[in-house]
């Protein structure tokens, strides 16, 4: 995917140099842009904005913090391009969450190298959940495949979410997005605050979980997620929906279904000495959340 940078100045010097740099690089595309044409900038949700101080009228700090404001550019990253050499100066772009700040006349080699540095740092950052920040599937498969090698003994837990798909229809996916967010800090809860250290969640998508720890025997572990997942789940469901203990949702011919309340199920894989034993728990077994029958919703 070509990386869109744009560069905010009124003279073309730098975009002319940026290309002449990136020559052999199909995937880099620069555009110029004015600080009058911040907004449009904005738009394209850029890889990557470059400022060059010397060559605009805005006030460098004020425009650091518009980029910073659009909520679809809160993360992007910026370089600001300066002669300005005082280190006060530099400090107050610093702290509107500029990224580098790269002084003239420039090295053409560091420039280089910062830009790619960056973009490469932001195509790992997409590697990470956005709803939840958890690590994805390309992390997940690593830190298997890395305990694989070493021979460890570790089990591997696989965590997702029942009758997710009613309650989207029935409350939306903004409120399903807050109960992704919740579970993954219930598992991150029982994984992180514990004295192994090297425990591991990921995300792998929707509501569909990985959690990996060296201790195998996690049912304590598996139960401590449950528990904290069946006692907060209620407050994401409406007062009659509780009192009824399930949802009723159309089908596709009209017809009314119902279906339990969101529960949270976990399967545990065990990985010892190359001897891998698979201990499944559903829903029906004891080890599974009924966070939603009447009897425990009050």
């Amino acid at each position: 995917m070509a990386q869109e940078i744009y560069i905010i100045d009124n003279e073309c010097v730098l975009k002319n140099q940026l290309n002449e740099v990136f020559k052999n690089e199909k995937d880099y595309k620069f555009k110029k842009a004015k600080t009058i044409q911040i907004e449009s900038v904005l738009k394209n949700i850029p890889s990557l904005i470059i400022i060059n101080e010397d060559g605009i009228d805005e006030n460098v700090i004020e425009l650091c913090n518009k980029i910073r404001q659009n909520e679809d550019n809160s993360i992007t990253p910026i370089i600001v391009i300066s002669s300005v050499k005082e280190k006060e100066h530099r400090i107050q772009i610093l702290q509107t969450c500029v990224e580098h700040y790269i002084k003239t006349p420039i090295d053409e080699e560091y420039l280089y190298y910062t830009i790619k540095n960056i973009i490469r740092l932001l195509d790992t950052n997409r590697r990470v959940s956005p709803l939840t920040g958890l690590p994805g599937n390309v992390q997940i498969q690593a830190e298997i495949k890395k305990r694989l090698l070493k021979k460890e003994q570790f089990a591997i837990m696989y965590i997702d979410l029942d009758n997710f798909k009613a309650y989207n229809d029935i409350y939306g996916f903004l409120n399903g997005d807050e109960i992704i967010k919740f579970t993954g800090k219930c598992i991150s809860n029982h994984l992180h605050d514990t004295e192994l250290e090297n425990n591991f969640v990921g995300h792998i998508g929707g509501d569909d979980f990985v959690a990996i720890t060296s201790n195998i025997e996690c049912e304590n572990v598996c139960q401590d997620i449950i528990l904290e997942f069946e006692k907060g789940i209620i407050k994401y469901f409406n007062e009659e929906d509780i009192e009824k203990g399930y949802l009723e949702v159309p089908n596709r011919k009209c017809i009314i279904e119902q279906f339990p309340l969101t529960s949270i199920s976990i399967a545990v894989v065990v990985v010892d000495k190359r001897k891998i034993s698979q201990c499944i728990r559903d829903r029906r077994s004891s080890c599974t959340s009924k966070t939603c029958s009447k009897s425990n919703t009050r």
